[in-house]
């Protein structure tokens, strides 16, 4: 391949990818990488579990449909926390009620399913025969409770 050949694929790459990081920020904002993030552990963990099902010969077809159903709900349940925290903020505004602590139900809910994802992934990755150092898995613990902890104090409870 000439160096021209290969320079024009770079750019429509870097044009694509351009395009896709604009879109991922107009929709989910400043912080769109925890969205695309998301999506990226939603995907290697369904993989590490289709591999985990290999090897462990528990293959099931349903399972696996029912995988990505739950991990569509889990998309639904961010959109529906972040769609809270918007609307319950404007509309305390407007009704002059302080909701503003509803701002943060989406972030917790995404918080909480990041880390769900990412236990679920090491969980895989331990029946498939990888080492995880044991650390990782008790900090992601500890720092799933401590999302859990905000949510409640957050919500007054």
């Amino acid at each position: 391949m000439r160096a021209v050949e290969i320079e024009k694929i770079a750019n429509k790459i870097n044009l694509l990818w351009g395009g896709c990081v604009a879109f991922m920020a107009a929709i989910f904002g400043e912080y769109w990488f925890l969205f695309a993030a998301f999506l990226v552990f939603n995907t290697v963990d369904y993989i590490t579990g289709i591999i985990k099902a290999k090897i462990a010969k528990t293959e099931n077809s349903n399972k696996g449909r029912m995988g990505i159903i739950k991990k569509t709900g889990y998309w639904i349940v961010i959109g529906i926390a972040f769609f809270i925290g918007f609307a319950f903020g404007e509309m305390g505004e407007k009704i002059g009620v302080d909701l503003s602590f509803t701002t943060m139900f989406g972030w917790l809910t995404l918080a909480t399913f990041l880390i769900n994802e990412i236990r679920s992934i090491l969980e895989n990755l331990v029946i498939i025969g990888v080492k995880v150092p044991g650390w990782l898995i008790k900090g992601l613990e500890v720092a799933a409770k401590t999302v859990e902890s905000k949510g409640e104090q957050d919500v007054g409870n």
